[in-house]
């Protein structure tokens, strides 16, 4: 029987990749064809690139799966993306149901590496698209703000404790003082850098200048959103960006048995963090999503649902701003249009440059 096509599967830890390549053929059967083991290095890259021709006899597409594991997958990512390979890469919980749902009850690398085989020969799956380096050094500045930001909370809630202490507590109560400003400092550094690099980068700094319009949505929303999401890159509809956030609706229903339905979470916490504040700021700026928020509180009674689905909405406003590269109108600029919260008018028939649909 014919082969189809050849699958890699690759599992990638700090010093070692575990290899396995497999073939589909015809019939849908998935064959494994061999294993080996190579460093995580330049050198190993290319042993595992020379391993993977010799044992790709036929000329069929070869296509390399690995899970996105920390930073140790990106130089191998990019090393088979320069040589113009077929490359996916996949979060981790995907390839673990994946592997589950195969009924395998042990897990090792070399399992793992023939689970990702086979899901890669079986699956058609986007092919991986390396950031952009100013990007990527945007969002490494950002994770590392939000690490400041966390930590330096955390000593500043252990310091307002010590006042509380049965004891005098001087020395610590210094120290910690010594560190907070010291964090502080790095804080703001680390913010000028943020700022700089989108001022210059022309076009991250034109679309800012449009975004940031959107009262609420300020300069560490728009460089979180943006470097978390490549540039929305990789996204072709605002389903696609809702459920890679974690904002989508997990429903539990089954017959006459209705669970409660909940967000999933399961997405990019970084962006739902830093939307929790332009939420609360854009109700009460922006009539139209104060509207919004009004309708639904009034549906749920929940305050925080209420502020989730803020939020939501902002990052759906963010991309459609994005996507369409148009400036933001206020509620008092056109309060015809409201294509955002509700019906397009009949009369408003003529393209704008300026946008608020989704």
């Amino acid at each position: 029987m014919a082969n189809l096509k050849y699958s890699v599967g690759v599992d990638v830890a700090k010093d070692q990749l575990k290899i396995c390549i497999s073939a589909i053929d015809e019939q849908q059967k998935v064959t494994v064809k061999s294993t080996c083991s190579f460093k995580n290095t330049i050198g190993g890259f290319e042993e595992l690139y020379a391993w993977t021709r010799r044992h790709a006899k036929e000329k069929l597409p070869v296509h390399y799966l690995m899970e996105a594991t920390g930073i140790y997958h990106e130089n191998l990512a990019w090393f088979l993306f320069s040589k113009d390979c077929s490359v996916t890469v996949i979060l981790p919980n995907k390839a673990k149901k994946y592997i589950q749902g195969l009924g395998l009850k042990s897990k090792n690398d070399k399992i793992d590496a023939k689970g990702l085989a086979k899901m890669c020969a079986e699956q058609s799956l986007p092919l991986w698209k390396p950031i952009s380096k100013n990007l990527y050094m945007l969002r490494s500045l950002t994770r590392l703000h939000e690490d400041l930001t966390v930590e330096r909370t955390a000593l500043n809630n252990r310091l307002q404790s010590m006042d509380f202490a049965m004891y005098d507590l001087k020395e610590s109560k210094r120290s910690l003082r010594k560190l907070i400003k010291t964090m502080d400092k790095e804080i703001a550094h680390i913010e000028s850098k943020i700022k700089e690099a989108i001022e210059i980068d022309p076009e991250l700094n034109s679309r800012y200048k449009k975004i940031s319009q959107v009262k609420g949505v300020g300069l560490m929303t728009f460089a979180v959103v943006v470097s978390e999401t490549n540039g929305f890159e990789l996204f072709t509809s605002i389903p696609q960006l809702v459920s890679y956030t974690g904002y989508d609706v997990i429903e539990n229903q089954s017959g006459n048995i209705k669970g409660k339905s909940k967000m999933s979470k399961k997405g990019n916490s970084h962006i739902r963090r830093v939307l929790h504040m332009p939420a609360l700021n854009v109700v009460k700026y922006e009539q139209e999503f104060k509207e919004f928020h009004t309708r639904v509180l009034v549906n749920t009674n929940i305050k925080m649902k209420a502020y989730v689905a803020v939020q939501r909405k902002l990052l759906c406003l963010i991309y459609t701003l994005w996507k369409k590269n148009c400036d933001y109108r206020s509620h008092i600029q056109r309060q015809e249009s409201q294509i955002l919260f509700g019906a397009i008018p009949k009369e408003s028939k003529k393209p704008s440059t300026s946008c608020l649909a989704l």
